[in-house]
């Protein structure tokens, strides 16, 4: 593909390493929760950890489970 290099894999990619904290209000149990491996309080926000790469993905998945992204915020290292 143009501007590509062989030499480079997307793992190299600033990207690959940026890390998103998205907050989360109103999930509902439910069988597909079931699977996380946090608890769910519908009275408080959940933080839940997104690799760049996942964002879309995660989004819908949070949406399906009745889910409002409440607000999204980059994980810095200074936050760790």
């Amino acid at each position: 593909m143009f501007g590509q290099s062989a030499l480079v894999s997307f793992g190299d990619a600033p990207s690959s390493s940026r890390v998103f904290v998205y907050e989360v209000q109103g999930l509902r149990q439910s069988l597909e929760n079931d699977k996380n491996n946090y608890e769910i309080r519908s009275s408080s926000s959940v933080f839940i950890k997104v690799p760049y790469k996942r964002m879309n993905e995660e989004m819908r998945r949070i949406t399906r489970m009745g889910g409002t992204i409440v607000s999204i915020k980059p994980l810095n290292s200074e936050n760790n």
